[in-house]
């Protein structure tokens, strides 16, 4: 579906979650780019406040090539405290996250930052909080082997075996997916991309 804006929508982001998470709100983005960023935390940064920052710099990232266009931004970290936990890009980051994560709690923010063509930014972080059950070892060796980690922040994805994991969430499900949708919605109506 296009928004009742003649200008187009870029979701600056390559997620896959979040172009499905897009679709279930009946918004089909014209476009997908994604920003290319130094997503390294800043000295002092918290999970949340990184999370805010890089959807912020990846829409301008985006939106300075494309100023006639909506865009969209996303960035999704998961928090202990006040440690940021990596993207998982290997079996021993995934195992060193999971072990933390195992039998406590963490919470999960996204950042969405929406650029309009008229240079307008529209920006929050939404927080969910999340329990995760104490993991057997083979729960986390099974895990593991399955790959699902790669590429997830926090070394999980909610949306596959995971969810088995979590015994409870306080807050947006989607949100731990990778976009908040009721908050994302609310945005693209309030700047005028799709009616309310």
């Amino acid at each position: 579906m296009r928004g009742n804006s003649p200008h187009k929508l870029i979701l600056a982001s390559a997620s896959p979650r979040r172009k499905s998470l897009l679709a279930q709100i009946g918004v089909v983005p014209d476009d997908i780019i994604p920003a290319d960023i130094d997503e390294t935390p800043q000295r002092g940064e918290t999970p949340k406040t990184h999370a805010g920052r890089l959807a912020t710099e990846k829409a301008r990232a985006i939106a300075t090539q494309h100023s006639d266009a909506f865009v969209l931004a996303a960035d999704t970290v998961v928090g202990v405290g006040r440690r940021i936990l990596p993207k998982a890009e290997d079996k021993l980051c995934a195992k060193d996250c999971l072990e933390l994560l195992s039998g406590g709690s963490h919470r999960v923010f996204t950042g969405i930052c929406l650029i309009t063509p008229d240079g307008q930014e529209i920006s929050r972080t939404v927080e969910t909080r999340l329990k995760m059950k104490r993991l057997s070892h083979t729960e986390l060796q099974t895990y593991l082997d399955s790959g699902e980690w790669d590429g997830k922040a926090g070394g999980y994805g909610i949306q596959g075996r995971a969810e088995a994991f979590i015994s409870q969430i306080i807050g947006s499900y989607s949100n731990v997916v990778g976009l908040p949708v009721y908050e994302t919605r609310n945005m693209l109506v309030g700047a005028g991309y799709i009616n309310g």
